[in-house]
């Protein structure tokens, strides 16, 4: 090869490399570790919105019905079709393993919380044979041992606590009720969050000063959690931005929301200015 040539070459392959690492350094800044998308099967494109916008904590409602984990928040809008691995569990492996088209950049690691609004252990026993086929992709407990994969399940809702206690393999955890997290010290391998209604910890909509004694209320319970290695998340909290930055000042890790873009762009707008304090 001629010796300009072959220069150009190392040339444009150095840019190439050069675009294609800040591509891959975009994608991972632009995660939202502190976003949690509530009802994600109200979307129009239920997972892939989420994930394009940068969610890797996400949340479906699943009832049991013959045999079928249906996604649906009330009973009467059951669609078969609507499963729990047609919506999440199969579109997620194929994300993995690269296979999913719909799927662009950093996939791993998330979370997906499974609010289970049939009988706890009835829809546990179901969803416990339908997680083995997805086992390679799913962290699990192993013998007292966290064994870390790309996906994580976590159950809230009704919550089959005595079943999951007593497990020594399993591959889903539970989402602990804030209220209780100081009275539940031996939870190692069972909580990954803890998490509870808005309303049963403070009443400040976001306007005005947030009290000082709600602010040290909820400080207090989000120390306790993350004293246990817990994630801190309060749904049904006000969806605007004042409520937000509160909440994040707390300590709180997951913030709840139905309104992906929004919190997308507030959380963007956070990660920035906080890039921009660290350069100084």
């Amino acid at each position: 090869m001629h010796p300009v040539i072959r220069t150009y070459c190392f040339k444009m392959l150095s840019v190439f490399l050069l675009v294609l690492t800040g591509y891959a350094c975009e994608a991972q800044s632009s995660l939202l570790a502190h976003g949690f998308a509530h009802n994600d099967y109200w979307h129009r494109r239920p997972l892939y919105d989420a994930l394009d916008k940068g969610y890797v904590n996400i949340e479906a409602d699943v009832y049991l019905r013959k045999g079928q984990l249906i996604v649906a928040h009330l009973l009467p809008v059951l669609k078969r079709k609507k499963t729990l691995e047609e919506l999440y569990l199969k579109p997620l492996m194929e994300g993995v393993l690269g296979t999913n088209k719909k799927i662009h950049g950093v996939l791993a690691p998330l979370t997906l919380m499974i609010d289970i609004k049939s009988d706890a252990n009835k829809t546990y026993a179901e969803l416990e044979l339908l997680l083995q086929k997805y086992k390679s992709i799913l962290s699990s407990y192993e013998e007292g041992k966290l064994v870390p994969r790309q996906v994580t399940i976590v159950i809230t809702g009704h919550k089959p606590y005595g079943i999951i206690k007593e497990q020594s393999y399993r591959l889903a955890f539970i989402d602990e009720d804030l209220m209780m997290v100081d009275k539940d010290i031996a939870s190692q391998g069972i909580y990954q969050t803890a998490s509870c209604k808005y309303s049963r910890l403070l009443t400040w909509a976001g306007t005005g000063e947030f009290p000082q004694h709600e602010k040290e209320r909820l400080t207090s319970y989000v120390a306790a959690a993350h004293q246990y290695g817990k994630k801190v998340r309060l749904w049904g909290s006000p969806e605007n931005e004042l409520v937000w930055a509160e909440l994040l000042a707390c300590g709180v890790d997951l913030i709840n929301t139905d309104k992906l873009e929004e919190l997308q762009n507030f959380l963007l707008a956070q990660q920035r200015v906080f890039a921009e304090n660290e350069s100084k």
